[in-house]
């Protein structure tokens, strides 16, 4: 098994901020019904915009919840609008650049999707639909 399968299945295993905030300042729910996956993200963001806590449940495969795990360590303290610049690259990237099958990289960009509607609904902005979340 190499190095970057190993890291997903820790993540899979132990997820970085997994459970739930106290009050958070935005949270969104969604589902990719291809596998049965589900997120959801919560942020605090502080007075200077940028994100101070996150945190994400939901259920699903390997590929799915270790990338929102990756995903919530790499928005921390990031300002929000860096963070509506992310996209699938940065989630590949969190991966380790492994092959993702069609069905895999949604997955895998589930929480990415999730992440951004949470902002966008921070806002007051309708989410953008878009192929990177």
């Amino acid at each position: 098994m190499d190095i970057y399968r190993e890291i997903i299945l820790d993540h899979y295993q132990n997820p970085h901020h997994h459970g739930a905030l106290d009050r958070p300042d935005a949270t969104y729910t969604d589902s990719n019904p291809l596998c049965g996956d589900e997120i959801t993200m919560q942020l605090k963001v502080g007075p200077d915009g940028r994100v101070a806590d996150v945190a994400f449940d939901g259920v699903g495969c390997a590929i799915s919840q270790a990338s929102a795990s990756m995903l919530t360590d790499e928005i921390i303290g990031m300002p929000i609008d860096d963070v509506l610049r992310l996209g699938r690259e940065n989630v590949i990237d969190n991966l380790g650049g492994i092959q993702l099958t069609p069905v895999r990289l949604k997955c895998a960009l589930l929480s990415l999707g999730v992440l951004k509607a949470s902002i966008y609904s921070y806002k007051g902005m309708k989410p953008v639909s878009d192929e990177e979340g």
